[in-house]
């Protein structure tokens, strides 16, 4: 592993809460003998992990109405942009420009945490996240994975939860 922590490792250090590092030394492209039978990258990601992927979390930076948020849905599952628009009070919902993304979070796309934001964006969280006594979300970089207590994830993000995946 690299020893520069990411922004979200030291957000995550700096609130003094107990999580572990997991980090995929390569890329997984499509093609690699470890991505088979998975269905996406972060699904290729859990394999080689060992966790399962209901456990693992995508980021997606979504606008409602304009406004941005990250969402919180198991790799496994589809984000619901009807259903986060309604949690969020909002009418519409669309993935936010990867540019935008980048530029309110500070992270690049497919490394984006929910921790150590630029730009601090309202969490909304599926309601799975509470199914296990650990989930995984991005670290802040690509192939960098945090796992830590589902409580302590939504007490430092402000996540509201909601039924968003399908």
């Amino acid at each position: 592993m690299t020893s520069t922590p990411t922004r979200a490792v030291l957000a995550l250090r700096q609130a003094g809460v107990p999580f572990t590092l997991h980090e995929v030394e390569t890329p997984i492209a499509p093609g690699d003998a470890r991505s088979r039978d998975a269905g996406s990258y972060g699904e290729a990601v859990a394999r080689v992990l060992g966790v399962d992927p209901a456990r693992m979390f995508k980021t997606l930076v979504v606008a409602v109405d304009g406004r941005l948020v990250c969402a919180l849905v198991p790799v496994a599952a589809s984000l619901d942009l009807r259903a986060l628009a309604s949690a969020c009070g909002g009418r519409r919902a669309s993935l936010a420009d990867p540019v935008e993304a980048e530029r309110a979070t500070g992270y690049v796309v497919g490394g984006i945490s929910p921790f150590g934001q630029r730009r601090r964006l309202p969490v909304v969280a599926d309601r799975s996240l509470l199914d296990g006594p650990t989930v995984l979300v991005n670290g802040g970089r690509r192939g960098l994975q945090v796992a830590l207590a589902p409580a302590d994830l939504v007490a430092l993000t402000g996540a509201t939860l909601a039924g968003i995946a399908r």
